[in-house]
Formats: structure tokens, C-alpha cells, sequence
């Protein structure tokens, strides 16, 4: 059986003949369809992160496949063989083993069985980007129908999810990319905004019709864009690729009257899983679509590389076969 394993911190993955696994009473055997690469598992083969597997480990936080074999009463309950499921949590990817390999004996508690089937690119991706989307628009952010919402990053993973959600939610959406050529990537009935282009970024300062903006850069310039929107408005920040640290001008802050509201979707854990069924038979029925590369489980370090650079549209997913 074929794996991606990382033999030492801070090196690339290495494709490896392991050994079969053998399922233990409380584990489910999964046939691994397709593998996501995040940006968490870069932060663990690092080294430097929180979590560390022992070396040589299997990468791979996230997953999606088919059972082939459960506990007698797993199976009855929603885990028969042939059942499309989710793989996440329980450690993969950072106490133990992940899911860039062929098949993986997990516990219980790390598979869910989707609410509808979907591409195996998809089933393997879609959970962070899309329930993100939803907590930050509606459980955080409070979108409104008839409102004027700002998306910047709207040609990523998590940013296109906003913009689809933020529509189907009722509100107008101006969708924010970082270079001229992502125009073409932002969703169907999303007006694209570049914002390379400082005529561009002078207008959405000027006007300031937005009520609601949704960040997922973060950086320097975070403070800059919140004043696209209107005073009284918000600004929900969900990540921060561009940069890690903002300096906060207090008078001029207040001045603005733009609340900056975080999103901490690792303390939203219990709420995106209370979402995910709904956003899945969505993706299922095509009212929501996520962007995916796909890389052959052998290229894994290409993946890898693509994701630190920058490069991936969408989300970056490995396929065993």
C-alpha cells in the first residue's frame, strides 16, 4: 500500500510502500478516495507546531473515502460498507497517522458519513472552507438580506464560499482578489474587484456602501479595508495569509466605528459540524461549488510546494488513484 510520509521535520514527504493497516475493535477501515492538503499540515511538517506525530508519519489532517469495514454496530447505525464518509479529527494528520495513503484504520469518532455524495475532491475539502463561510456570515458576521457585503480573498477556497453563502443569504456582493488574473475566478454573480488597482480600492474607501465585510487575509492593511465599509458596520477577520500583525490606530479606530470581529473556528468545532449536513446536500444538489486542484498522492510534495507558494485554486486535494 502506497503512503506520503514525512521522514524528518522540515522535509518533503517521500512516497512509501507501508504496510497494510489492520483494524482494531472501535476503528473504522476506510478506502481513502481523496486527501486534502492544508495549510495545517504544512504547519506540522514544520516541526515547530503544537502537535507532532512520531516520524516517519502519514500526513494529512483531513479525508474523505468509503468504509469497507466497521464494528457490527458501527455498521448498523450509518457506517456499511460502501458508505461515502468524512475523515477528520481523532489526531489524523497530527498525533497519528493521516489520510495521504490508500487506506486507514481510524476510530470512530474521526469518521462521519455524509448527508449526500459528493465528488471525492470535494468530500475531502469542503469542510473547512464551507462551514467557515457559514459561521462567519451568519453566526458571527450576522448577514442580512438586502445588505451590501465585501469579500476580500474572494477567489480562494474559503473567500469563494463567503461569496456564494453571502449571495444565497439575499445580500450584493463585491468580491476582492489580489491579482488582475483571479478576476476570472470570482463566483457567478459576484461583482470582482481588483484590488492591485488603487482607483479601485479609492472607490470602495470613498464610498463606503458595505455594511459587513468578511477578510480572510488579515495582515498590515486589514485596518485599511475595514474602512470600506460604512461607520456602524462590521469587519469579520477570519485569517491571516497575508500577515500575522496589525497595528491599531486607537483614535482614528474609534473614529471609523467599524467592529472587528474574529472567528475562532477551532472554538466553532461543534457548531460547523451542527452545519455540515446542510452545506453538504447544497454542494450535492450544485447551489454551492468549491474550487479544487487535484494531485496525483505521488506528487504530494508538488502539492505541498504549490500550497506555501500560493499557487493552488482552491483547495489542494491528493487522490490514491
Amino acid at each position: 500500500m502506497r503512503a506520503a510520509r514525512f521522514h524528518a521535520w522540515g522535509t518533503p514527504p517521500v512516497l512509501d510502500e507501508v504496510p497494510e493497516p489492520a483494524r482494531e475493535a472501535g476503528q473504522v477501515l476506510v478506502a481513502v478516495q481523496a486527501a486534502g492538503v492544508a495549510h495545517l499540515d504544512v504547519s506540522v511538517a514544520s516541526g515547530a507546531f503544537g502537535m507532532r506525530p512520531n516520524l516517519p508519519y502519514v500526513g494529512g489532517v483531513e479525508g474523505a473515502g468509503v468504509v469497507l469495514e466497521a464494528d457490527a454496530g458501527d455498521a448498523d447505525s450509518g457506517l456499511a460498507p460502501g458508505t461515502q464518509v468524512l475523515l477528520r479529527g481523532a489526531g489524523l494528520g497530527l498525533l497519528r497517522d493521516g489520510t495521504w495513503t490508500e487506506r486507514v484504520s481510524v476510530p470512530r469518532k474521526a469518521v462521519t458519513p455524509l448527508a449526500a455524495p459528493l465528488p471525492p475532491e470535494v468530500a475531502a475539502s469542503f469542510f473547512v472552507p464551507a462551514t467557515t463561510a457559514h459561521v462567519a456570515l451568519h453566526d458571527v458576521g450576522r448577514v442580512a438580506k438586502g445588505e451590501e457585503v465585501i469579500v476580500v480573498g474572494a477567489a480562494g477556497a474559503v473567500g469563494s464560499m463567503v461569496a456564494q453563502q453571502a449571495l444565497a443569504a439575499g445580500a450584493t456582493v463585491l468580491g476582492v482578489v489580489g491579482r488582475a488574473e483571479q478576476v476570472a475566478r470570482v463566483p457567478e454573480g459576484v461583482e470582482a474587484v481588483d484590488g492591485t488597482d488603487p482607483a479601485a480600492a479609492g472607490r470602495l474607501a470613498a464610498v463606503r456602501s458595505a455594511s459587513l465585510l468578511v477578510d480572510t487575509l488579515g495582515g498590515a492593511d486589514l485596518v485599511g479595508r475595514s474602512r470600506w465599509v460604512r461607520q456602524g458596520g462590521r469587519a469579520v477577520v477570519i485569517g491571516y495569509v497575508a500577515g500575522p500583525r496589525v497595528e491599531l490606530d486607537l483614535p482614528s479606530w474609534l473614529l471609523d466605528d467599524v467592529a472587528l470581529l474574529p472567528v475562532n473556528m477551532i472554538r466553532q468545532e461543534r457548531r460547523a459540524r451542527e452545519v455540515s449536513a446542510e452545506l453538504v446536500r447544497r454542494l450535492a444538489a450544485g447551489e454551492l461549488r468549491l474550487p479544487v486542484e487535484t494531485f496525483d498522492l505521488a506528487d504530494t510534495a508538488a502539492a505541498l510546494d504549490a500550497l506555501r507558494a500560493g499557487r493552488v485554486r482552491g483547495r489542494a486535494v491528493v487522490r490514491p488513484t
